[in-house]
């Protein structure tokens, strides 16, 4: 289920790598997700080349939760993804996690090839092609932004055509 980076003597037959960092209440870490991850990985949509979890406590202490830690607060499944570790993530890494984390939450912060699309950045690699932008849109905002053509679109079959700044 881990990474074994050195395995992989090619590192241009690799996919992208991305990383996530989700905050729970610390109360509210249930491992319901962990099953449906442990699916993406068992079906060769990702490979998982760290995990780690952390929590700020009130006083804003920050601490790395070990797998006692987490099966105290009944998160049983992360046991199956005790050692998934690349040495990717270093200290300065999580506590850059922690810096985004409110007091009184946990993190887990996930670093992980996607292995789906290994094929297709390869042959970008090989005819020169280069990453040069990449992100993700928030679901609310994509809402949102749905939400505001639908409205323009409801005022345009109204009669008057709405403006639209350009940038």
């Amino acid at each position: 289920m881990t990474a074994d980076l050195e395995q992989v003597s090619d590192l241009d037959q690799m996919g992208p790598i991305d990383y996530l960092v989700v905050a729970f209440p610390t109360e509210r870490m249930t491992g319901e997700a962990f099953p449906l991850l442990i699916d993406l990985v068992d079906r060769g949509v990702i490979r998982i080349l760290d995990l780690e979890f952390i929590r700020k406590d009130e006083d804003g202490t920050v601490t790395t939760l070990s797998q006692l830690d987490l099966e105290r607060m009944k998160v049983v499944e992360a046991a199956l993804f005790e050692g998934a570790a690349s040495g990717l993530l270093r200290p300065d890494d999580l506590a850059e996690a922690a810096a985004a984390l409110d007091p009184g939450t946990a993190a887990g912060v996930l670093v992980y090839e996607n292995v789906w699309a290994t094929p297709f950045a390869a042959a970008l690699r090989r005819s020169g092609g280069m990453l040069v932008a990449a992100g993700h849109i928030p679901v609310q905002d994509l809402v949102a932004a749905l939400d505001e053509i639908e409205a323009e679109e409801r005022t345009t079959t109204e009669g008057s055509e709405p403006s639209r700044p350009v940038g």
